[in-house]
């Protein structure tokens, strides 16, 4: 294999592997009945004037499975980040108690479970999508290479091997997640 093939191969595997990393980030954000401090990740306070992270302000801990605990460095920051936490409209009901906020992580639905999966599926599916475009990229890239037509359609070859087994992966992970939102 030549050396510009080499790198085009290289390049839709980068892309492919971001692709997975992505979606891996954006299943955390589903959550499967546990409570998890990245529930709350997109809750801003009022800190001075400046919209801030929750993480910035506060320490934010799951002490078991159904309750988030939000300590903040100030105490003067509670009622900031009781409107923050509304203000997010998570569906949380943030109980103060005049030293740290406490949130009780209800139990899923079984309709809100399926409402999750079916989240899931359509992250998977845009993985998948992106992993698709990244091999049709390097696709074209390769026909527009100096190379042999019998090294093209070789790299052509490892390319949809490459992508099967990202499309594979991304399965798993999808199957993984979807038993982990059923699981009552």
């Amino acid at each position: 294999m030549n050396e510009e093939i080499g790198i085009i191969t290289e390049a839709a595997k980068e892309s492919m592997e971001f692709s997975i990393q992505h979606l891996e980030k954006e299943l955390l954000n589903i959550r499967a009945g546990k409570a998890n401090p990245v529930m709350l990740k997109g809750v801003m306070v009022e800190y001075y004037g400046t919209p801030t992270p929750l993480t910035q302000v506060s320490n934010v801990n799951t002490p078991d499975g159904r309750t988030i605990t939000i300590q903040p460095w100030e105490k003067a920051l509670l009622s900031e980040i009781e409107k923050g936490i509304l203000h997010a409209n998570l569906g949380f009901n943030p109980m103060n108690n005049g030293e740290s906020i406490i949130i009780n992580v209800p139990p899923l639905t079984e309709e809100r479970r399926k409402e999750l999966v079916k989240l899931a599926k359509a992250e998977t599916e845009n993985a998948k999508v992106s992993i698709r475009n990244a091999r049709k990229d390097a696709n074209n890239e390769i026909k527009k290479s100096d190379s042999s037509e019998d090294a093209q359609k070789n790299a052509e070859i490892d390319i949809q091997e490459l992508t099967d087994r990202f499309i594979k992966s991304v399965d798993d992970i999808f199957i993984k997640k979807e038993k982990e939102i059923l699981t009552v």
